[in-house]
């Protein structure tokens, strides 16, 4: 699901010149596959919870390799605005299939494993994993666009064949997970419940896995468009830059995952720190105004960091903190405000590219308050 995603950005710069669209235009293609997934995942944590994980999985699979597949043909038999419109459809059928995959997967692993630890181990290597389909996405899509610039979208079917068959054949369902009289309004009063007992340090994880999102997506967006626009680096050089940042994001969740376990004091504190990191480099981009390559890769290689502290801790927080029965809704609601952060950086960046100082003290602004909100909501008494 990351690959699906993540793949097209380098993509982006491309489709502008092929289809003759705008830079807003472009990062729509990004943006309308998070928008959907937003409003499906809640209902993908629902019926998972009520009718098992593995059959929200599979068919939300399915539906993301036809939207890939839509996107595909449109690109390949059409074009100018009458393929970026399919694209657009294809990719919008794409979002509904993402957000009953990747989102289920994370519930999945709580219910996997008994222990605290192993939950959190479990979660760090999910995220890793995640981390590394974003490493590789750049590389892939630009290598794969020398060849067909449209070919990201028609391998995505491919990819979902294959965890198709991996979920259907390797993941064994846990005993207890289905909960079949789960009806609407049960389920509804029990998130009104888990929501006013838990509300203080959940609401505050939802924002800040957002958050965590926007600025990962949105300097993304940013360095995708100036490398080649500013410093002429395209296809595979591209990618491997654009690649750069995210491994310190891989390397950094993998490495947290391992190192916080159960304690959710150390939970919170590397959730400060790292978002206390993402902001000094953005703070430190925007005050120095930064042109040249090296230091600016450097910076985001920083944030990368920051990034990557992150995310572990606020998956396990989330997982962790809540009963099996509710944990596929509300780590749901956890995953749509990620995904709010994924559709809202490109279109803001875009926006933004012309005042970078602008754009990178937006970043400095919105991580720095959710620091303090991490500081003063996070309770990890509460949360346990």
């Amino acid at each position: 699901m990351t690959l699906a995603n993540s793949m097209l950005i380098p993509l982006l710069p491309i489709m502008e010149k092929q289809l003759g669209i705008s830079s807003v235009q472009s990062s729509l293609i990004i943006t309308v596959y998070a928008a959907i997934a937003i409003i499906f995942i809640p209902i993908a944590g629902y019926l998972s919870d009520r009718f098992g994980r593995k059959k929200v999985i599979i068919p939300s699979l399915i539906l993301a390799a036809v939207g890939g597949g839509v996107s595909g043909l449109g690109a390949w038999l059409m074009g100018g605005l009458e393929a970026y419109w399919v694209i657009l459809a294809g990719r919008f059928v794409q979002g509904i299939g993402a957000a009953g995959a990747f989102p289920i997967v994370i519930p999945l692993v709580g219910d996997m494993f008994k222990s605290e630890e192993e939950v959190t181990n479990g979660l760090g290597i999910v995220e890793t994993s995640n981390t590394f389909g974003k490493v590789l996405s750049p590389v892939l899509g630009s290598a794969l666009a020398l060849l067909l610039w449209f070919l990201p979208f028609l391998i995505i079917p491919l990819f979902c064949l294959i965890s198709i068959l991996a979920v259907s054949f390797l993941i064994k369902i846990p005993g207890g997970e289905l909960d079949e009289k789960l009806t609407l309004k049960v389920f509804a009063n029990s998130i009104k419940q888990i929501l006013q007992q838990k509300g203080r340090w959940l609401y505050t994880i939802f924002g800040i896995g957002g958050i965590s999102m926007f600025v990962l997506f949105g300097f993304l967006f940013y360095l995708s468009s100036i490398l080649e626009d500013r410093h002429q680096i395209q296809g595979i050089q591209k990618g491997l830059m654009l690649a750069i940042p995210l491994v310190a994001v891989c390397f950094f969740s993998f490495l947290t995952g391992k190192l916080v376990g159960k304690n959710k004091q150390r939970m919170k504190w590397l959730t400060f720190t790292g978002l206390v990191i993402v902001t000094a480099a953005m703070l430190a981009c925007g005050w120095l105004q930064v042109k040249a390559l090296f230091p600016l890769m450097s910076l985001l290689f920083a944030t990368g960091i920051g990034i990557g502290i992150v995310l572990p801790c606020l998956d396990a927080m989330v997982t962790e903190g809540i009963d099996k029965k509710q944990r596929g809704t509300i780590t749901s609601l956890y995953s749509s405000m990620r995904f709010i952060g994924v559709a809202a950086g490109p279109p803001l960046t875009s926006l933004l590219l012309g005042n970078e100082t602008a754009l990178f003290y937006t970043f400095a602004a919105i991580a720095a308050a959710a620091a303090l909100f991490a500081l003063f909501t996070i309770k990890p008494k509460t949360a346990g």
